[in-house]
């Protein structure tokens, strides 16, 4: 697909002057032309105009073996962003994930986190509130596509994934938390496809088979990837601000007792081996490295397209049992020619 426009949820609220500021208010829709760097509210369309447009953009040829015609992924990102940088960081996962050979659209969902740190308690509490807006505005894109009220509507075929960064992994948690209280989403059998974390500001233990919140996640979705690092300091438990809380799974990974449609992918070594002045990034570069890294790019490419088993992704290898990211790797050179289908001769 041509990278253009960029589309967003936004969910900040809007001030007298007509700016978007760091406090929650109601969701807009926006469609971002490519020379911007920045948004505001001269970039809001309809919620009609823009899930048609959204739709269209990953509308594509239908795969002969899947029947999926498309994916759409949101990108829902961490505290301490402000406007440029969710911006900026939808377009770059765009671009990687466009250049290693994926073929969706990414679409961004921006919730108000304050660009300090010191805000940090007040945007959790935020990204609580506005998960019930990614129920309604992202959720809804699904169920509505997968189970149209009207019969006479055929089901949409496009493939919806979620990408947590940070206090993202947990504003997804919780919305699948609440859309198993919601009687409209819990009666329909809808799915997500993939969910992935990157530096998942979620406890490594929430992630277990057992826990309840996060089996409403692991009930609608077919596999969640976590991409742990040993060397993010943000998410380290020695951070102050943090209150000491409980091992991260974008640091540690996850429990013992996950479920087997999850999956780790370690990154510390590849980390180790980047060099931040070499590197395209924003954000503190131990905790936001992800995003403009090419063999991520590519890795999360090929777990969003499903169409090759956890374990022998190239850009993955088994290490004392673990699966660590590795780069220096491409796609397998015949990928492109194995769905061909020949008759006998």
């Amino acid at each position: 697909m041509s990278i253009g426009n960029t589309f967003l949820i936004c969910t900040r609220k809007v001030d007298s002057k007509g700016t978007y500021t760091g406090e929650p208010g109601e969701t807009t829709f926006l469609r971002v032309s490519p020379g911007k760097t920045t948004y505001g509210t001269a970039e809001q369309i309809s919620k009609s105009r823009w899930k048609k447009a959204v739709i269209a953009a990953a509308d594509g040829h239908e795969d002969e073996v899947t029947g999926a015609t498309g994916d759409i992924l949101f990108f829902v990102h961490g505290y301490n962003n402000d406007i440029p940088t969710v911006l900026w960081r939808t377009r770059t996962l765009q671009n990687t994930l466009t250049a290693a050979g994926w073929k969706g659209l990414v679409v961004g969902f921006d919730w108000p986190s304050e660009n300090s740190t010191l805000n940090y308690l007040e945007d959790r509490k935020d990204a609580a509130n506005v998960a019930q807006r990614l129920i309604d505005d992202a959720l809804e894109l699904v169920v509505d596509a997968q189970f149209p009220d009207d019969p006479a509507t055929p089901p949409c075929k496009i493939n919806v994934h979620l990408l947590g960064h940070s206090t993202g992994a947990y504003v997804i948690m919780e919305a699948f938390s609440q859309a198993a209280k919601n009687g409209r989403y819990f009666k329909k059998p809808w799915r997500m496809a993939q969910i992935a974390f990157i530096g998942g500001d979620v406890s490594s233990s929430s992630l277990a088979a057992d826990c309840d919140w996060a089996m409403p996640m692991y009930e609608r979705s077919f596999r969640l990837t976590n991409y742990s690092n040993g060397y993010d300091k943000v998410l380290g438990v020695s951070n102050m601000k943090r209150l000491g809380t409980a091992p991260r799974a974008g640091r540690v990974g996850l429990p013992s007792g996950a479920p087997r449609k999850a999956v780790n992918i370690d990154c510390s070594s590849h980390f180790a081996s980047k060099d931040p002045r070499q590197s395209t990034f924003t954000g503190t570069f131990n905790h936001s490295w992800h995003i403009g890294d090419e063999t991520f790019a590519l890795d999360l490419a090929m777990t969003l397209e499903g169409s090759i088993d956890r374990t022998v992704v190239p850009t993955r290898q088994m290490v004392d049992g673990k699966l660590v990211l590795i780069g220096g790797q491409g796609r397998p050179e015949f990928q492109d020619q194995w769905d061909e289908d020949r008759p006998p001769q």
